[in-house]
């Protein structure tokens, strides 16, 4: 099952941050993906509301932010974590969110035409199907971050 939370302002880094690090602290989590308004890929002479452009930390990777955070996809197995993301919603993003869970699925799980224009007959790692976008380059815009498999 997918869940969407729609924060009611775009998330700056600081705040994505935070945010991202409690969403991959909870075991259900399976992916997160985020989406919103594109940086300019160039570093020089950023106007003001392009500033938040940085590398963040996340489950102790970095990961350069390439959007402002608007949305947040989170795939997870079990509905009793809703109510445990609501709680860190509530912590992280002071200034209000909706968690909308009216679609079953909100990150695709198949493969795609453009999946297979863009990569081939090249079989996908099923935890990159759905993150992909056919108008980048892959490396740009998609990073997997591996939770720790400790046992």
């Amino acid at each position: 099952m997918d869940i969407e939370i729609f924060p009611h302002r775009v998330l700056g880094s600081d705040t994505t941050e935070k945010l991202l690090n409690d969403l991959e602290s909870l075991e259900d989590v399976k992916r997160t993906v985020i989406h919103g308004p594109r940086f300019p890929k160039t570093e020089e002479t950023l106007p003001p509301q392009y500033r938040e452009r940085r590398v963040i930390q996340v489950n102790g990777e970095d990961v350069t932010l390439q959007v402002k955070t608007g949305r947040i996809f989170v795939e997870l197995t079990m509905e009793s974590t809703i109510k445990e993301i609501e709680d860190i919603c509530k912590k992280d993003i002071p200034y209000g969110f909706d968690i909308n869970q009216s679609r079953t699925s909100y990150i695709r799980k198949e493969q795609t035409v453009s999946d297979r224009i863009k990569y081939g007959d090249m079989e996908l790692p099923e935890d990159l199907v759905g993150m992909t976008d056919q108008y980048s380059s892959f490396d740009d815009h998609v990073k997997i971050i591996r939770k720790d498999t400790l046992d």
